[in-house]
C-alpha cells in the first residue's frame, strides 16, 4: 500500500496577536485525501491555526508548507491561489448578491487545470441552493448561509478546504444536515481540516484528530480511539 502523500506540514510555528502569544510550537500534518479534525476548548488556537495557515495571522515562528512550496511568509490571495479553500466561521457570502452569483463570482479551476466541481455537482450535492438560486444571501437561514459558504468554496476546485466551526449558531436539526454534507465530502477524499466545537459530531466525520490547550499541542491520534475513550474526552475536551 502507497503510503498517503502530506499536503499541508506545520512546524512549530509560533503566532501573536500583537504581544499576545496565542500559538506555541503547534505541529500539524494532513496528508491527501483525509480529513483532519483540531479540538479544544473556547481560546484554546483552533482557528488562530487556520489563520496563520491562511497567511492572515502570519507565523513569527516555525514553517507552514502546502503541496511542498514554503507558504509561512506569503499573502493570502497566493496562498488560495495554490488551491486551499477556507469556510470562514463567520460564512462570509456576498448578501446583496443571489445565491448562483455568489457562486459564478467564486468559480476557478483548480491548480492542475481540472473541474472537480462545477454548478451542477454543487446543485446535486446542495439540491436546496438550487431552489433558492435566484435569492439574495442576506435572505437566507444561518443554515442556508453555511451551505452557500461551503459550495462557494467548492466552486474554487480547492486541493484542501480548511473548514471553521460549521455548525456554529445553527439549530440541532440544521447541524446534523450541514455535518452530513461534510461527511459527504470527506467520503469523497476531499482533504479536509476541520476545526469544530462540536467535538462529537466532528470526531465521527474525520478520520484523526488534533487537540489543542492554550495554544498548544496536547493530543494527536485517531478519532476512533478518541470516540472510544471516555477518560481521554473528560480530560482533553470536557465531554
Amino acid at each position: 500500500m502507497v503510503e498517503q502523500q502530506s499536503i499541508l506540514e506545520v512546524d512549530k510555528i509560533d503566532s501573536f496577536y500583537g504581544e499576545a502569544h496565542v500559538l506555541h510550537q503547534i505541529e500539524l500534518e494532513v496528508k491527501r485525501g483525509e480529513a483532519v479534525a483540531v479540538l479544544g476548548r473556547n481560546g484554546a488556537g483552533k482557528t488562530t491555526l487556520l489563520r496563520s495557515i491562511l497567511g492572515l495571522t502570519p507565523a513569527k515562528s516555525g514553517a507552514i508548507a502546502f503541496q511542498g512550496k514554503d507558504i509561512t511568509h506569503l499573502p493570502t490571495n497566493d496562498i488560495a491561489n495554490l488551491g486551499l479553500g477556507w469556510v470562514p466561521d463567520n460564512r462570509r457570502i456576498f448578501p446583496t448578491l443571489t445565491v448562483r452569483q455568489n457562486l459564478d463570482i467564486a468559480s476557478k479551476k483548480s491548480v492542475d487545470g481540472k473541474i472537480q466541481w462545477d454548478i451542477e455537482r454543487v446543485y446535486q450535492t446542495f439540491p436546496a441552493l438550487k431552489e433558492l438560486a435566484n435569492q439574495k444571501g442576506e435572505t437566507l437561514s444561518g443554515g442556508e448561509q453555511q451551505m452557500l459558504s461551503i459550495a462557494r468554496t467548492l466552486m474554487g476546485n480547492p486541493s484542501l478546504i480548511l473548514l471553521d466551526e460549521p455548525s456554529e449558531g445553527l439549530a440541532p436539526l440544521i447541524v446534523r444536515e450541514v455535518m452530513n454534507i461534510v461527511l459527504e465530502l470527506t467520503a469523497t477524499n476531499l482533504t479536509t481540516v476541520l476545526v469544530e466545537q462540536n467535538a462529537m459530531l466532528a470526531l465521527r466525520v474525520c478520520k484523526r484528530v488534533y487537540v489543542l490547550d492554550d495554544g498548544k499541542n496536547v493530543h494527536e491520534g485517531t478519532a476512533e480511539e478518541m470516540l472510544a475513550d471516555d477518560q481521554l474526552k473528560q480530560q482533553l475536551l470536557g465531554i
